[in-house]
């Protein structure tokens, strides 16, 4: 007579997923698996093979019910054996707090356990899932986090696109200018363009698909969490130490970096003088080029990189990108360059603006969640017919007996620590700040008036 052979887990695996088969259909050989395993693998794979004996299937595999029927029986009958003593197969139904272990009533009377301290399963499973609600919380927090800072990121994704397409056509319209003979260097700075467009859109895509791939994590660590949280509560405390060690490893969250955005600066500005210069040694040249990165939202109509507010040319038609080297409420601007050493000028056309600061900023001077002018700036400005200087040190300082500028000269001497400010045509100087710089400074505009700030190009 043959012998009862027992079955085990094993007999009962997709060999895909490793799990006892759920909804399991037959291919044409003969092998079965899960029916989500095998459409999942055969997208990958992109083609319809079997995956252990690589057969190509050419229809649709049909549901293997006798082995669902066997697998849904294997499983009730697992669920009995762990729900049960294995030494007077009866409910489990407390937990012996001393030894850790599930046992029935009667292994809790008698003598291995009976001065032992036990508690019922379900008071038991009851803290258990209060500290998995928890931990399921902080999952779905990471995933909307993870979730908002993907859809940042196809923001700035399109900003860029956007965002090359008008470098591209400023680019284009300089070398108009330089005809056929410049035809070479034209080449040279658009393919760097777009070197630089695409390496930048392949930093967000490698984000992306990160995030992608932490999302689907989370949300299958979410979905497993959740079903521990529904079944049984045997089960529940078996796993807990091995459930909460596969919720230790999740994903970090989002970096957000500096300089994921086009370089402007290096593209546009000075443009002309950088190609001509090659040719002629007179082209005007601009001390200060300013940064659109820096440039606060409220002022995305319009954009020129030696112009600040210029009404006749319109430059961001997209929203601006939140990010970090931005200004969040006041419309201010950084020039693109900093200075940690030297002496350094650049005039300032203001004409009839009737509200405007010009001066410097350091470069850690806060740009987000403020709630009034930035601190760290030396600036003098034009407001309510008054012309005055501002430092952090002084709020702001009256300077009267002197006529409205039309044109500002700013002087920055980082070896004397010193910022001084004139007016360049008749050589007065307004006012000098004396401060030790410990870190890079950079040139700052700021105005509240449509007519614009213009950095004077040195000829």
């Amino acid at each position: 007579m043959a012998s009862k052979r027992h079955f085990f887990e094993e007999d009962f695996s997709c060999s895909i997923c490793c799990g006892v088969f759920s909804n399991p259909v037959v291919l044409p050989c003969g092998h079965s698996g899960c029916g989500d395993c095998v459409e999942n693998y055969w997208k990958v794979k992109g083609s319809r093979e079997c995956p252990l004996c690589r057969k190509v299937s050419a229809n649709e595999p049909p549901l293997n019910l006798v082995l669902r029927n066997l697998c849904t029986t294997f499983l009730d009958y697992k669920r009995y054996l762990e729900e049960h003593c294995e030494v007077h197969q009866k409910k489990l139904s407390v937990l012996c707090c001393d030894d850790g272990q599930l046992v029935c009533e009667l292994c809790r009377d008698s003598e291995e356990h009976r001065n032992h301290t036990c508690r019922p399963i379900c008071e038991v499973a009851e803290e258990k899932k209060i500290i998995l609600r928890n931990e399921l919380t902080g999952l779905s927090t990471k995933k909307v986090i993870i979730q908002r800072a993907k859809y940042d990121c196809g923001e700035t994704a399109i900003y860029i696109k956007h965002d090359s397409r008008l470098i591209e056509s400023r680019i284009r319209k300089g070398f108009k200018n330089l005809h056929q003979l410049l035809e070479d260097e034209e080449k040279v700075m658009i393919e760097e363009l777009h070197k630089e467009k695409e390496d930048k859109l392949e930093i967000i895509k490698d984000k992306v698909k990160k995030m992608n791939e932490d999302i689907a994590s989370l949300a299958d660590a979410i979905k497993d969490l959740e079903q521990t949280l529904n079944g049984e509560d045997i089960r529940l405390i078996k796993n807990f130490k091995d459930t909460l060690k596969r919720l230790k490893y999740t994903p970090q969250d989002p970096e957000v970096s500096l300089g994921e955005l086009i370089d402007h600066a290096k593209y546009i500005g000075n443009l002309k003088y950088n190609v001509l210069s090659k040719i002629r040694k007179s082209v005007p040249y601009s001390p200060v080029v300013l940064d659109p990165k820096t440039m606060s939202d409220n002022l995305t109509e319009v954009w020129n990189p030696n112009v600040f507010l210029e009404p006749n040319e319109c430059w961001a038609i997209v929203p601006l990108p939140t990010n970090l080297e931005r200004f969040e409420n006041y419309p201010c601007v950084l020039g693109s360059v900093g200075f940690t050493t030297g002496t350094h000028s650049w005039d300032v056309e203001v004409k009839d603006n009737s509200f405007w600061m010009v001066g410097v900023t350091t470069e850690s001077v806060q740009r987000k969640r403020t709630f009034g002018l930035p601190s760290d700036i030396w600036t003098i400005g034009f407001e309510s017919r008054t012309l005055s200087a501002r430092s952090p040190q002084d709020s702001r300082i009256h300077l009267s007996g002197y006529e409205k500028p039309k044109q500002v000269r700013v002087k920055l001497d980082m070896s004397e620590g010193q910022v001084t400010f004139s007016d360049p045509q008749s050589d007065i100087i307004y006012y000098t700040f004396r401060h030790k710089f410990g870190e890079k400074v950079f040139p700052f505009l700021y105005t509240e008036c449509l007519v614009p700030l213009k950095i004077l190009p040195v000829v």
